[in-house]
C-alpha cells in the first residue's frame, strides 16, 4: 500500500477540496478526526486499493455531521442534513484505524 498526501493549513481547506472533488450531486462525504488530525482518505487507484491519497490538517473536530457553505468557507456542526445547496462532512473517530496509522508513521 502506498500514501500520497496533501497537507493543508486549515479544516476550511479540507471541506473546501473534498466538496470541489466530491461527485456531482453528493454532498455527504465521510472525515476522521484521529490523533490530531483531521482528515480524509481516497483511493487512487480503486481497482487494487493501492494507492490512496490522504487530505489532511492539523487539528481535531468532535464526531457528528458538519455543514460546509463553500461561499463563505465556513462549518457548523448540525443535527440533521436539510439543505441540498450546502455540503455536509460525517466526522468519526476511529478507534484504530491501520490505513492512517501507518500514513502517520511517514509523515
Amino acid at each position: 500500500m502506498r500514501i500520497e498526501y496533501e497537507e493543508f493549513e486549515t479544516i476550511e481547506e479540507i471541506f473546501l477540496y473534498m466538496s470541489s472533488a466530491a461527485p456531482p450531486m453528493k454532498n455527504t462525504m465521510p472525515i476522521n478526526s484521529y490523533k490530531g488530525y483531521v482528515m480524509s482518505f481516497i483511493p487512487l487507484s480503486p481497482i487494487s486499493g493501492d494507492v490512496y491519497l490522504m487530505i489532511y490538517a492539523k487539528g481535531s473536530l468532535d464526531n457528528g455531521i458538519y455543514e460546509f457553505d463553500i461561499n463563505s468557507k465556513t462549518y457548523k456542526k448540525v443535527e440533521s442534513i436539510e439543505r441540498a445547496d450546502k455540503n455536509y462532512f460525517v466526522c468519526l473517530t476511529p478507534k484504530r484505524n491501520t490505513i492512517a496509522d501507518k500514513a502517520l508513521e511517514k509523515l
